[in-house]
């Protein structure tokens, strides 16, 4: 549809008198327009997001979001390792018709639940911790309570839920940059970073390995 529209504004810019030709450009056969005696070949760029920086109105709001934005950096990449390690089990069970195999796979999850996962956000502080659990969300459409409960078992879900409460960190939380404030502003530091190239954005991929929408 975007290249559509622009062939039909490219279109409506072209003088009457211009001719259209077949041209070459870095060694591919495009379409051109000839004007005054010169080819100009039509050229399609890359996408690219503009995004304005942030304003701020006080010295303290300024402060809040460069620390708001340290944490989002910071615990991003464990957010996103999570949604990649669960895209490439859904991956496997998908194609795996043997029992055996597909809770082998199951097992290989847990442990890096156990061992990565869980370890790192012992680490964390409180309000690192609670961004960590949205961004889970966000990576992997489930709340971190109902991936332990899936993939480790129900009383250690529990089990986190309840030490999560004793430092105000809710793992049953969800991620609506809609919604929330903070959501929304954590969303916004996310795709600014994104565009920037200080965090590579995942990419959901679907049972068969292609890319997916975000939901």
């Amino acid at each position: 549809m975007m290249r559509t529209l622009a062939l039909l504004l490219l279109a409506l810019t072209v003088p009457l008198q211009a001719q259209l030709v077949e041209t070459t450009f870095n060694g591919k056969k495009v379409q051109g327009t000839v004007i005054d005696g010169d080819t100009i070949p039509w050229v399609f760029l890359d996408e690219i997001l503009v995004m304005d920086k942030p304003t701020f109105t006080d010295v303290e709001a300024r402060k809040r979001y460069l620390l708001l934005r340290r944490r989002v950096l910071k615990v991003y990449p464990y957010a996103k390792a999570a949604g990649e390690r669960l895209d490439s089990l859904n991956m496997q069970l998908a194609r795996e018709k043997s029992a055996r195999k597909r809770a082998k796979y199951t097992r290989h999850y847990q442990k890096f639940l156990e061992e990565r996962f869980e370890a790192e956000l012992r680490k964390l502080t409180r309000s690192e911790g609670q961004i960590l659990c949205k961004l889970v969300y966000r990576e992997t459409d489930q709340t971190v309570f109902k991936l332990i409960r899936q993939y480790r078992n129900w009383l250690t879900a529990v089990g986190w839920s309840v030490t999560g409460s004793w430092y105000d960190i809710n793992i049953r939380k969800e991620y609506d940059p809609k919604g929330d404030d903070e959501d929304a502003l954590i969303e916004r530091i996310l795709l600014r970073s994104f565009a920037l190239g200080e965090l590579k954005e995942r990419v959901p991929l679907d049972v068969n390995g292609k890319p997916q929408p975000r939901r």
